[in-house]
């Protein structure tokens, strides 16, 4: 495994501290590994949402009513 050397300012270093002392992580190292696991599954999260924006934007307008969305929604149950 590769390591990485991070410097934190003391009050992120005993917040990360604390969070190993409740017990839910087993190493500071562990907590920064959850974070970061994290933070890469929120930004694929945030580029499937932008390309579907993207999909919307893109798609031309139409006389769809959303009584009429609903009302499709509720015909397939």
């Amino acid at each position: 495994m590769a390591q990485m050397n991070v410097s934190l300012p003391e009050g992120l270093k005993a917040w990360a501290e604390s969070r190993v002392a409740e017990g839910r992580y087993s190493s500071t190292s562990d907590y920064v590994r959850d974070l970061m696991r994290r933070d890469q599954e929120d930004a694929e999260k945030l580029r499937v949402l932008q390309a579907a924006i993207e999909d919307g934007l893109a798609s031309p307008e139409t006389d769809i009513t959303i009584a009429d969305i609903i009302a499709e929604v509720r015909a397939r149950r």
